[in-house]
C-alpha cells in the first residue's frame, strides 16, 4: 500500500515542524483558504468518522504555498532573466566577503614569465632576474 496524500502532509508536517496554523498560513499564501478544524479532519486516523481523504487540489497548493513559504514569493522578471543577469559562481570567505570567481571568457590566468633555461647555463629561474649575481 501507498502513501496517501494524508500520510504525506503528515510527514512533511512532523519533518518541518509545522503547527495547524503555520499550514494554514502557508495554504493562505497562494489564496487558499482553509479552516483549523478542516486540517485537523486531514490527520486523524482512517477509521475516525470525521476523517477527510486529502484531496489533490489541497496538496497540491500546500506544496506551492510551502515554495513560496521557504524560497519567498517569486520575481516578476523569468529565471532565464536572473541566470543571465549574474551566472559565475561566488566564493564566500570567512568575513563573509563575496568574492567573484572568473572563468577564462572573462578574465585570463596571470601571465608568469617565461623560464629561460638556455640562458646563464640553467644559473636564472626567471627571465631578467637571475639567482647570483
Amino acid at each position: 500500500m501507498g502513501l496517501t496524500n494524508n500520510d504525506i502532509l503528515k510527514k512533511l508536517r512532523v519533518a518541518l515542524e509545522l503547527r495547524d496554523t503555520d499550514i494554514v498560513k502557508i495554504l493562505e499564501l497562494v489564496d487558499f483558504r482553509i479552516s483549523k478544524s478542516e486540517l485537523g479532519a486531514f490527520f486523524r486516523k482512517e477509521g475516525h468518522p470525521k476523517y477527510m481523504e486529502l484531496q489533490d487540489q489541497i496538496l497540491r497548493n500546500f506544496l506551492n504555498g510551502l515554495v513560496v513559504y521557504k524560497r519567498g514569493p517569486r520575481d516578476s522578471r523569468s529565471a532565464k532573466e536572473n541566470f543571465k543577469k549574474d551566472n559565475s559562481p561566488k566564493v564566500v570567505n570567512p568575513r563573509g566577503d563575496v568574492k567573484k570567481h572568473y572563468t577564462n571568457k572573462e578574465k585570463s590566468a596571470p601571465k608568469f614569465a617565461k623560464l629561460d633555461k638556455n640562458k646563464d647555463g640553467g644559473k636564472s629561474d626567471i627571465v631578467g632576474n637571475s639567482m647570483i649575481s
